[in-house]
């Protein structure tokens, strides 16, 4: 059987907004936070995250989050970039707290994985189109971090 490569596709930071909670549903807690602006930078690629990303995230009965992230990405060159993340959090109240405070946390105390999906018309980037990525993140107070790896 053929071992897993990777290699870092970008960094990628967020500032978060507003968090809308729709309350408990018969799926969990439904909650709906924006993406207010981010950047992303990597050997292949760099730009902004555009303001108006949103998460539509569900906390399970079991206190695991279901995180369903889109974003757009526009490269420091003019194009255009969909990106989905489909991931799974799982990060305890108290270490959530202190995230919030501004504690610097160790993102080994907690779970944050995506796979990352991306979709472009642009015929430079196109090769994002055919990629397979999974991406490791970070809390932070005011969002988020995520190094986004491309597996090879």
């Amino acid at each position: 059987m053929a071992e897993l490569h990777s290699e870092v596709l970008f960094e990628m930071s967020l500032d978060l907004g507003e968090v809308h909670d729709v309350g408990t549903t018969p799926h969990g807690i439904r909650r709906i936070i924006t993406a207010k602006e981010g950047t992303f930078t990597g050997p292949k690629l760099r730009g902004v995250v555009l303001p108006g990303g949103i998460d539509w995230q569900l906390r399970r009965p079991d206190g695991v989050g279901e995180l369903d992230v889109r974003l757009t990405l526009r490269t420091d060159d003019g194009h255009l970039i969909y990106m989905t993340l489909w991931g799974i959090t799982l990060i305890p109240p108290a270490i959530m707290q202190r995230i919030r405070q501004g504690d610097a946390v160790d993102p080994s105390e907690y779970y944050l994985r995506t796979t990352p999906r991306f979709e472009t018309g642009s015929e430079k980037y196109g090769w994002l189109n055919r990629l397979i990525a999974v991406s490791v993140g970070q809390r932070t107070p005011a969002g988020a971090h995520h190094t986004v790896y491309a597996i090879l």
